[in-house]
């Protein structure tokens, strides 16, 4: 990994973090969404806490395929792009749905979306164009 591509990626997974953080505060705070999910037969809250650590974990897992396909394969942004579409997809239909109504499971898929569509967008662009394949 070249000194200039870590810093890119820390900022683009730092910025997707940031983003999910405000998103919540703003729908919870200003909008007054009251983030809730059912878990078996409980309800649990969903904190600013949970949301940072799953914007973290997703930050960091698609960072680290990207990281490995780029050692591995010659089209490294085809590969990740394509794993990184299914992985929101599926998270779309997993998470959004255990919201404890409609107004919870929008501010759900919206938060999937806008960590998804942030690393999908901004990891593979991190990669100055000198260093492609």
């Amino acid at each position: 990994m070249t000194n200039n591509l870590l810093p890119r990626r820390a900022a683009v997974a730092a910025g997707t973090i940031l983003v999910a953080t405000a998103e919540f505060a703003l729908l919870h705070s200003v909008a007054g969404v009251d983030l809730a999910v059912r878990s078996g037969s409980s309800t649990r809250q969903v904190t600013v806490a949970a949301v940072v650590v799953a914007a973290a974990v997703a930050a960091l897992a698609g960072w680290a395929l990207l990281a490995a396909l780029e050692r591995l394969t010659n089209r490294p942004r085809v590969w990740w792009t394509s794993v990184a579409v299914v992985v929101l997809l599926l998270s779309l239909l997993v998470g959004p749905p255990s919201g404890v109504g409609g107004g919870v499971k929008a501010t759900l898929a919206l938060l999937h979306l806008s960590v998804g569509v942030a690393l999908i967008l901004g990891l593979p662009r991190s990669r100055p164009k000198g260093l492609d394949r």
